[in-house]
């Protein structure tokens, strides 16, 4: 535990960094989405294209504060059911 909370101390901690989704469609679909984006570019152009990435990267904002605010939500819920469980804590 010291470790973690040193790293998080210091800055180190950055899990939104290193979390590669285990699903084992993921590398498959992201493949796809990337594939799909040069065809998109290709089509469209490359004006009408950066509007169309201003577009998806609001898209990205949105998802990213979603994807936070259910973090903060889960790492709370997570907390006060450890709580309750210990201040619940039957003694043998």
């Amino acid at each position: 535990m010291t470790a973690i909370l040193e790293a998080l101390y210091h800055g180190k901690l950055k899990s939104n960094m290193n979390i590669v989704p285990s699903h084992p469609e993921y590398r498959s679909a992201y493949r796809q989405v990337t594939a799909e984006l040069h065809q998109w570019r290709e089509r469209l152009g490359e004006e009408v294209f950066r509007e169309l990435e201003e577009y998806l990267d609001l898209c990205d904002s949105v998802n990213s504060m979603h994807v936070e605010a259910a973090f903060h939500h889960g790492f709370k819920l997570g907390a006060n059911l450890l709580i309750e469980v210990m201040s619940n804590r039957e003694t043998p």
